[in-house]
């Protein structure tokens, strides 16, 4: 996965949009969801990015793969840093983006959800 590859996957999902909001982080690019974060990455870069994970599963995900790790700025409790080192299928990597993405949704209010969906 490169960094093109990445951003127009996020930004094709429905009521995306994507920010450089951090003055002192001018390379960080936001992906959020009807205004809740989903994933980001520094584009500059792109050595890896963030997604957010099932807590109840987050560790098991860490021990088995090593390129994903606790975040250095977000929860670890909720969130991943997958490094970009070539161990993951970009397949896995797409497929832990829909998760991230499924999971912000579903915390969604009701009615931005149902919004995003009408």
């Amino acid at each position: 996965m490169n960094v093109e590859q990445y951003r127009e996957y996020c930004i094709a999902k429905k009521g995306v949009t994507e920010s450089i909001p951090f003055s002192k982080l001018p390379d960080l690019l936001v992906l959020k969801v009807m205004g809740k974060m989903f994933t980001a990455a520094d584009i500059s870069e792109f050595e890896g990015f963030t997604v957010k994970y099932h807590p109840d599963s987050i560790e098991e995900l860490r021990e088995k793969y090593p390129a994903v790790q606790k975040p250095p700025y977000m929860s670890p409790k909720h969130w991943n840093m997958v490094l970009l080192d070539g161990s993951i299928p970009d397949n896995l990597l797409f497929e832990w983006l829909d998760i991230s993405y499924e999971l912000v949704v579903a915390k969604l209010p009701k009615k931005v959800r149902e919004e995003l969906q009408g």
